[in-house]
């Protein structure tokens, strides 16, 4: 059955997403099996992924000092589990409707190991996971930024992805997607537990970038706004309401390099910042 990329992506903006992008299956070949699309879905042909926008006035709470509740709820878990998800799934009923097998993945931290064994000797070990973030940036939604995070062209940092595999074969989106980072370290300046501890290259979807290499346990007991990741504790923290990531967010704003504008800054004054002890600086 004919499915267009633009009937779909009408459709997933129609039920709740805010940002649609699509890999075709050539832009996964650099990786290996237990990584890899085909693993999960062995006809697969595209990667559909999918995101709803953080509100930014939760942020703008954690930057006053007020309140993080509504974030690790709102911003955080329910808007993965009770927003996101639905959408995700509304598109795969909607492919699965027109004869395509689909597959919903949500963003599952890639630094779980596997948990059995394979099933055939040509088989990875399941559970097989993609890796969203790197599917978001191979689908030209966005790009790793310096602090080691999602940025898109239209909200920064500031939203969160799930990926729906299938075999329907559906125009790619263009890759890489426009620059949002511009290297500028205001992650690292505020910073008040030396977490960044240096630099590195990674390629990612066909694109070579520079990302600050981060100390996870100096992460993951921040008191600045990160939060422990919910899924695993080896997977990546998040750091989206963390002071370096609110620095970023300012930064991006303050430079017009995102596309979403506000009437009032996100940072108005000197951020505050806790210590290693939580005590204030």
């Amino acid at each position: 059955m004919n499915t267009t990329a633009s009937e779909l992506k009408q459709y997933c903006l129609q039920n709740g997403a805010d940002l649609v992008a699509i890999a075709g299956i050539d832009r996964f070949a650099d990786l290996p099996p237990e990584k890899h699309p085909h693993a999960i879905l062995p006809e697969a042909r595209s990667v559909i992924v999918l995101g709803k926008r953080i509100a930014r006035g939760m942020v703008r709470a954690i930057e006053e000092g007020a309140e993080s509740t509504t974030y690790r709820h709102y911003g955080f878990a329910f808007l993965e589990d009770y927003f996101l998800a639905p959408v995700v799934y509304a598109l795969c009923r909607q492919l699965e409707d027109q004869g395509w097998e689909a597959c919903p993945l949500p963003d599952m931290p890639p630094e779980i190991p596997a948990m059995g064994v394979p099933v055939r000797d040509d088989m990875p070990a399941p559970n097989v996971m993609l890796d969203i973030r790197d599917a978001a940036v191979r689908a030209g939604m966005g790009e790793i930024g310096w602090c080691d995070i999602l940025l898109t062209p239209r909200f920064g940092p500031l939203q969160r992805i799930q990926a729906v595999i299938t075999d329907a074969e559906l125009e790619a989106d263009p890759s890489p997607c426009p620059p949002v980072c511009d290297q500028c370290r205001e992650g690292e300046k505020w910073c008040p537990l030396g977490a960044f501890d240096g630099e590195a290259d990674i390629n990612t979807g066909g694109k070579s970038v520079k990302i600050a290499q981060l100390k996870r346990n100096k992460c993951n007991g921040c008191g600045n706004g990160a939060i422990r990741n919910r899924h695993d504790g080896r997977g990546r923290p998040d750091r989206i309401g963390a002071i370096c990531i609110r620095s970023c967010l300012d930064h991006l704003e303050k430079t017009g390099r995102i596309e979403k504008k506000f009437n009032t800054p996100l940072r108005t004054r000197e951020p505050w910042r806790l210590d290693a002890e939580g005590v204030p600086l």
